[in-house]
C-alpha cells in the first residue's frame, strides 16, 4: 500500500498498471481534492486495486474526504488520527458527534460538505496565533509561498 504523497490520478496509475500495489492509499486532502481522489479510486478499480484513504486534518478535510470516498466503489477504509484528540469534533457544527462513532463516520445529508466551520473552537485551538489575519505578503505580482514551505 502507498500512495499519500502523491499527487493526482497519473501518480498513481502506473502502480496500478503493473499491480505494484494491491491497495493505493491517497489523501484527499494532497492527491488533488475530492474529485481527484474519486478519480483515482474509479481508475484504480479498473485495475483491481484496492482503495484505503489516508487522512489527518480537521473535521472539515474529514468530510472532503468522506464524501469523496462515499462515492467510490472500491472504498475499503479511511485512516483517521484525529479520533484521540478530545476537542477534534468541536472544530465543526452540524453533524452527529461523535464524527466517528465506532469506527464509522455517517456522510451529511446537508448542502456542500455538510459541517459548519465552529470559529469559536478553532480560534481556541490555534498553534500559532491569528484568525484569518492579513497577509500583505501576497500583496506583491512575484509573490510566493517560500515564507511558508
Amino acid at each position: 500500500m502507498t500512495g499519500e504523497d502523491i499527487y493526482l490520478k497519473e501518480g498513481f496509475k502506473k502502480l496500478c498498471e503493473m499491480h505494484a500495489v494491491d491497495l493505493i492509499h491517497p489523501h484527499p486532502g494532497t492527491s488533488g481534492g475530492i474529485l481527484e481522489t474519486k478519480k483515482i479510486g474509479d481508475m484504480a478499480e479498473e485495475y483491481g486495486v484496492g482503495m484505503a484513504v489516508h487522512f489527518a486534518g480537521t473535521p472539515v478535510a474529514c468530510m472532503a474526504g468522506v464524501h469523496a470516498i462515499a462515492a467510490t466503489n472500491n472504498f475499503l477504509a479511511m485512516e483517521n488520527h484525529s479520533v484521540d484528540v478530545p476537542w477534534w469534533d468541536s472544530l465543526v457544527e452540524g453533524i452527529d458527534k461523535p464524527i466517528v462513532n465506532r469506527g464509522f463516520i455517517k456522510v451529511p445529508e446537508k448542502p456542500g460538505l455538510g459541517v459548519t466551520l465552529n470559529e469559536e473552537a478553532v480560534k481556541q485551538h490555534l498553534l500559532v496565533p491569528g484568525y484569518f489575519e492579513p497577509t500583505p505578503q501576497w500583496d506583491q505580482e512575484r509573490s510566493n509561498d517560500r515564507l511558508f514551505s
